[in-house]
């Protein structure tokens, strides 16, 4: 069963062999000392500077980088918008009005094809954690937690927004060389690019977006509404 604190974000891998390695023992994971996407509390303004003096320099190595959305985009606008780079992690943000939703990241192959479905991988994901039935998320013999059922209200409106193929795409990990960097950060769509160090090791560094509603710094909004219905 899902459980969403306000500030996780759900990570969704979509590679094969998924399941079954993890079954298998895991080795100790690296610490991840690469950030890509703005500090809680920056301002934005801060933020949108510092991506663009991560843009700067002329070497032709291939780097890690973040995209950020000016607005939710369409899935299927993805290979246009990136022209070719290497994308692989898609990141998806459903926006509902003063309630609070989670930010998913699709982990997808280089295959452009994937990473256009990732709205579609994301809410089979959450269909398939809420259950059949949908799980009310509380013993029938108590009463209901209010906060569960808000949450579980919450996951399957995002689910079934995201399954009519909304315009939710707020971000894109690509890679490429900073020449190939800059020219992604000038196209219409693209609100930022952020680029890390060129020897930063794929899987090494963590990615938080800056999600489109976030205009003066980046700070949880409000989630005092009703959660509406799908």
């Amino acid at each position: 069963m899902l459980r969403y604190t306000g500030i996780a974000a759900v990570t969704i891998a979509v590679v094969a062999g998924v399941v079954a390695g993890a079954l298998q023992p895991r080795p100790a994971q690296r610490v991840a000392t690469d950030r890509l996407g703005p500090d809680s509390g920056e301002p934005v303004a801060a933020y949108l500077a510092r991506s663009r003096d991560s843009l700067r320099g002329t070497d032709s190595a291939p780097h890690w980088a973040l995209l950020s959305a000016a607005s939710g985009l369409d899935p299927a606008s993805i290979p246009d918008l990136t022209g070719g780079l290497r994308v692989s992690q898609v990141l998806v943000h459903v926006p509902l009005d003063r309630v609070s939703t989670p930010d998913i990241s699709v982990i997808v192959p280089a295959d452009p094809a994937q990473a256009a479905a990732a709205e579609q991988v994301a809410a089979g994901h959450l269909l398939a954690e809420l259950g059949p039935a949908g799980d009310t998320g509380h013993d029938p013999v108590l009463e209901p937690d209010p906060g569960v059922v808000r949450e579980l209200s919450m996951y399957r409106v995002v689910a079934g927004r995201l399954r009519a193929g909304c315009a939710c795409v707020v971000g894109l990990v690509v890679r490429g060389p900073l020449d190939r960097l800059r020219e992604l950060a000038g196209r219409p769509g693209a609100r930022a690019v952020q680029a890390l160090p060129a020897d930063a090791g794929a899987g090494n560094f963590s990615v938080v977006p800056l999600l489109p509603e976030q205009l003066d710094a980046v700070t949880p909004g409000p989630d005092d509404g009703p959660v509406p219905p799908g």
